[in-house]
């Protein structure tokens, strides 16, 4: 499987992102034919090799005709303009799901609609073929998964449509929730908008380099200069281990584990707050016996969700049980493939769970409330209806 880590020592900006692509072997000249394809006028795109500290590096230069660099567009204005290019349906819903996470973003902070916002800087052409270029730069490298390191925050203040604002952004701050981030010292605007809506839609968050053997390595170079810092990003490109190779049936993604320790609480309470955890978007809870300070039996709690409900998860730790405090990490999983079905068994017609590794079925399970509710109307034990059960299913998936 091919795997991209962006590396992001000084932050991280479109036209960074798209140098790194450039200089880690994606043609600058299949770069601006794709382009084409969106029919926006009034850009160009260059490419040129520069020195950031010590560092060589590919910057890449989008020039605007000074008639459309401001122009104002909200997302349906960005959407239509995808929907109505000649790229292909993948890279067209890609990029709507930048943007459309970044207008989620803004409209987050200023109280507003996804609607409502309008895109100043990022609505501008050169953010769009910034994003659109991205996308179209990580499909060429043939990139089936995207990881970036801990972002640096930058500080400092920084002019903007509505007066000058403190760095990072409201919007970029609101982007970078769930993703690792890092205070280098660095008083300036370290992540744009595009950069963060680029990296935090496509790439798992705050993750370390993935197991991989490097295959290509790219730099992308800044605009700024910065005091003893290269303002560069960079690209390693790799291939992971073959299915054949681990139980990769979903190569490893990335989760969070959230935990607590807890003494002093009901026993009747964790039903009540498991049940709120996954409404708030945990993937699997639950709870392990363990022995605390004093000899006292209490119960770790752990529930694993996307780090994008890490927040979510937390509060509802904090109102529903008696814990004062949290800890989290981040946890790599393999899943099986799976799908929900329905087959026709001669306890009538009933939903399985299938999981399958490179193709082949490994677990065959029928739902178990049906299974109790079968073994209810006929009085039998709810054992022998779930053995049935999972053997009817097993031959008519091997059929």
């Amino acid at each position: 499987m091919r795997v991209v880590f962006f590396d992001c020592p000084s932050g991280a900006s479109g036209d960074m992102i798209l140098g790194a692509l450039v200089d880690a072997g994606v043609p600058v000249e299949r770069l601006r034919d794709e382009l084409a394809r969106l029919h926006l006028r009034g850009w160009s795109l260059a490419a040129r090799e520069v020195t950031k500290g010590a560092f060589r590096a590919t910057k890449v230069d989008v020039g605007v005709d000074g008639g459309h660099h401001h122009a104002r567009r909200n997302l349906g204005d960005i959407l239509g303009l995808l929907a109505a290019s000649t790229l292909t349906p993948e890279i067209v819903a890609t990029a709507g799901r930048i943007f459309t996470r970044l207008a989620e973003a803004e409209a987050r902070v200023h109280g507003s609609t996804v609607d409502e916002v309008h895109f100043h800087d990022v609505g501008a052409v050169d953010a769009i073929v910034d994003v659109t270029g991205a996308v179209i730069g990580l499909a060429a490298l043939g990139a089936q998964a995207v990881f970036v390191s801990p972002l640096p925050l930058g500080g400092g203040l920084v002019g903007g449509p509505h007066g000058r604002i403190p760095v990072p952004g409201p919007g970029t701050l609101e982007l970078l929730r769930g993703f690792a981030v890092v205070d280098t010292g660095v008083r300036a605007e370290l992540v744009t908008p595009t950069g963060a809506a680029i990296l935090t839609t496509l790439a798992s968050a705050g993750a370390r380099v993935p197991p991989m053997t490097v295959t290509a390595i790219g730099y992308g170079a800044g605009t700024m200069d910065l005091p003893d810092t290269p303002n560069i990003i960079r690209c390693v490109v790799g291939e992971a281990a073959e299915p054949g190779d681990a139980p990769a049936a979903a190569a490893g993604e990335a989760v969070t584990c959230v935990e607590t320790t807890i003494d002093d609480m009901s026993p009747q309470l964790y039903e009540p707050l498991m049940e709120r955890l996954f409404e708030a978007g945990a993937l699997d809870v639950f709870l392990t016996p363990v022995i605390m300070k004093r000899s006292r039996p209490g119960v770790t709690l752990t529930a694993l969700a996307p780090a994008e409900r890490l927040q979510a998860v937390t509060r509802v730790l904090f109102e529903e049980s008696t814990t004062i405090g949290v800890r989290w990490s981040e946890w790599r999983r393999a899943r099986l493939e799976r799908e929900m079905v329905t087959l026709p068994t001669s306890y009538g017609a009933l939903p399985f769970k299938v999981s399958r590794l490179d193709g082949r079925v490994v677990t065959v399970t029928p739902e178990f409330a049906d299974v109790a509710r079968i073994a209810r109307d006929k009085s039998l034990p709810a054992r022998e209806v779930l053995d049935a059960a999972r053997a009817e299913g097993r031959r008519l998936l091997q059929r």
